[in-house]
C-alpha cells in the first residue's frame, strides 16, 4: 500500500514537472514569436518616401523598393504602390514592399511626325508619352499636315530622345491664304481648350474677356465667341476669335 501511494505520488511529480517544463516552452516561444499578436499595415501609398520610411520604421516594420515607374501628375519619390496593402495584419518585423515614382523622366524616342495630319500626329505623340505642344502654322497648301516639328524653339528629329512627357511644339500647313474655313464651336470649352481647337482649325486667338467672379481661371469655361458659332458659318484662315468666359 506504502509502495502504491509513492510509486503515485512520483507520478504526479513528474506530471506536474511535465507541465511546468511545457508551461515555460510555450511561454519562451509565445514571447519569442509574438503569438497571437500582428501589426495593422499603415497605408503610405501617396507619400514622400522620406515619410513613409518613419512611419514603416515607428511600425517596427522593415521594407523594400522593388520598383519604380514615372508620372508626371504625382510627386517626385512618392509611394505609387505597396504591398501588403494598407490595413493587412502583419507580424511584427514583416517587410513591406515599395513601388516609387521615379524623380527623373525616362528617355522615350520622338516619332516621325512629317506630313502627318494633325490628328494623327496628336495620336502618336500621346502613343509615344509626349505631349502635343504649340501649333504654329504657317501658309502651305496642305492645310492641317505637320511641316516641322521642334522642341522650345529647336528642330527635333525622328528617333531623338526626349524626356517622357516633353511637349513637342507641331509647325503646321494653313492651307491657302484667305481660305474660308468653318468658325469651331467653343462652348463650353476651357481656354486652352478652345485655343487649341483654334489652332487647329488654322485661326487664332482673339481677346479674352472674364464675366463675374473667377476664384479659378483653369475651370472657367466660353459661353459666347465673336465670330458666333453656326453649322454655314465660315471666316477666311488666320481670324481671331474673341472669346468671353465666366466661372
Amino acid at each position: 500500500m506504502r509502495f502504491i501511494k509513492v510509486l503515485s505520488a512520483n507520478v504526479l511529480a513528474i506530471a506536474a514537472v511535465v507541465v511546468l517544463i511545457f508551461t515555460i516552452i510555450s511561454f519562451v516561444l509565445n514571447s519569442y514569436t509574438r503569438h497571437g499578436e500582428s501589426l495593422t499595415v499603415p497605408d503610405v501609398k501617396g507619400m514622400p518616401i522620406k515619410d513613409a520610411i518613419t512611419i514603416l520604421e515607428q511600425k517596427n516594420l522593415r521594407f523594400e523598393v522593388i520598383d519604380s515607374l514615372y508620372f508626371d501628375d504625382k510627386p517626385k519619390l512618392s509611394i505609387l504602390e505597396q504591398n501588403p496593402q494598407p490595413q493587412s495584419k502583419v507580424k511584427e518585423g514583416r517587410i513591406i514592399y515599395l513601388t516609387i515614382n521615379s524623380d527623373a523622366a525616362p528617355k522615350v524616342a520622338v516619332p516621325n511626325l512629317i506630313d502627318v495630319s494633325l490628328r494623327q500626329a496628336q495620336a502618336m505623340l500621346l502613343a509615344a508619352g509626349l505631349k502635343t505642344g504649340e501649333l504654329i502654322y504657317k501658309p502651305d497648301i496642305a492645310q492641317n499636315v505637320v511641316l516641322a516639328q521642334q522642341v522650345a524653339g529647336n528642330p527635333v528629329a525622328a528617333g531623338d530622345k526626349v524626356a517622357k512627357g516633353t511637349a513637342i511644339d507641331l509647325i503646321l500647313g494653313s492651307g491657302l491664304e484667305g481660305e474660308e474655313v468653318p468658325v469651331p464651336n467653343l462652348a463650353g470649352l476651357s481656354l486652352e481648350e478652345a485655343n487649341n481647337l483654334l489652332q487647329s482649325s488654322a485661326l487664332s486667338l482673339g481677346s479674352v474677356v472674364y464675366q463675374g467672379i473667377i476664384k479659378d481661371s483653369a475651370q472657367a469655361k466660353v459661353f459666347r465667341q465673336q465670330p458666333e458659332y453656326s453649322q454655314s458659318a465660315t471666316v477666311k484662315t488666320g481670324q481671331p476669335v474673341d472669346l468671353f468666359l465666366k466661372q
